[in-house]
C-alpha cells in the first residue's frame, strides 16, 4: 500500500511539474532562410518572412534584431 501511494503522489508531482511546458508559445517560421540569388550592388531588396504561433499561450515579441 505504501508503494501505491508514493508512486501516486510521484506522478501528481511529476505532472505539476512537467505539465506546465506543454501550455507555453510556441514560433515556427516554415522558410527560416531565403536565397536571393545574384544582386546588383545598391540594390533594395527585401522579403517577406511569415511567423506563426503554434503554442497553446500567447505569443509575444518583444524585440527583433534582423541579421
Amino acid at each position: 500500500m505504501k508503494k501505491t501511494t508514493l508512486i501516486f503522489f510521484l506522478m501528481i508531482f511529476a505532472f505539476g511539474l512537467f505539465g506546465n511546458a506543454f501550455a507555453e508559445p510556441a514560433m515556427t517560421i516554415p522558410e527560416s532562410v531565403f536565397d536571393f540569388g545574384y544582386v546588383p550592388q545598391h540594390s533594395k531588396i527585401s522579403h517577406v518572412f511569415w511567423l506563426h504561433s503554434t503554442g497553446t499561450d500567447s505569443l509575444k515579441i518583444l524585440n527583433v534584431k534582423p541579421g
